[in-house]
């Protein structure tokens, strides 16, 4: 199945100015070295899928895991979900080389046991957000 990158509404979609969303992106993107922007994709049977960041060229795919506050244990489930959706369009969109999870520093913690050797042994690349740049997620023993 293969996915036809459509034009955003707006350069941004949904993500305010002022969003975690938007500061995580424009981190990433000059951690990478690319331009990063929300793009709503079109399935060939009509149905939308948006990915929360994407380069102009389509090689390098963002999926967010934003969340602050205190940790509740169904953003574990938010990480996972994203990462089946990164493996999924990573083979859907024909352009796409690099799949890419973004995460809070509070969502570190969801990435304990098996779910970070899991990402790494699939191909997914995980970083963490610290409010103002980007790391990489710190290898856990």
């Amino acid at each position: 199945m293969r996915l036809k990158v459509l034009e955003a509404p707006s350069e941004w979609s949904r993500f305010t100015e002022d969003s975690v969303e938007r500061r995580m992106l424009l981190a990433l993107g000059h951690r990478l070295g690319t331009r990063l922007r929300p793009k709503p994709l079109m399935l060939p049977d009509g149905n939308r899928v948006e990915v929360e960041g994407i380069d102009a060229e389509g090689l390098v795919l963002v999926q967010l895991v934003s969340n602050q506050g205190a940790y509740k244990p169904a953003y574990r489930n938010k990480v996972m979900a994203d990462m089946f959706k990164l493996l999924w369009l990573r083979e859907a969109v024909p352009t796409a080389e690099r799949a890419v999870l973004l995460v809070s520093e509070l969502i570190v913690q969801a990435l304990g046991g098996w779910v970070a050797c899991a990402a790494a042994d699939l191909g997914i690349e995980i970083y963490v957000f610290d409010g103002d740049t980007v790391v990489t997620l710190p290898r856990r023993t």
